[in-house]
């Protein structure tokens, strides 16, 4: 699905389920502490800290979708078309880094 869709998807959801947005700055700090949770699974799951029993049925795909979701609200917030910036970072990168990871030798 387009990224175009799925802010469409989230600011219909937001009016219909959610009554409004928050505010900016507190989609920041939402975002944040969604960020942390993703980082608690990644550290424990693929990372060296031990897992606790109360991670053990936290689901990755659900705090990245998560994580996702704010930053959608915050795209539709700021009127910033996702889209477009997304496809615009991926050429800049493809132009930058076309050579650049293949002549790492950190990487081989």
């Amino acid at each position: 699905m387009p990224i175009k869709n799925l802010q469409k998807q989230v600011d219909g959801w937001i009016k219909t389920n959610g009554v409004r947005y928050f505010n900016e700055l507190t989609n920041m700090a939402i975002l944040a502490e969604e960020t942390g949770e993703v980082a608690r699974i990644i550290a424990r799951k693929y990372g060296e800290q031990s897992e606790k029993e109360s991670d053990k049925n936290k689901n990755l795909g659900e705090e990245l979708a998560d994580v996702l979701f704010v930053i959608l609200c915050l795209a539709n917030q700021t009127e910033t078309d996702l889209q477009t910036a997304f496809d615009e970072k991926m050429k800049f990168k493809t132009r930058r880094d076309k050579k650049r990871h293949h002549n790492n030798l950190k990487l081989k």
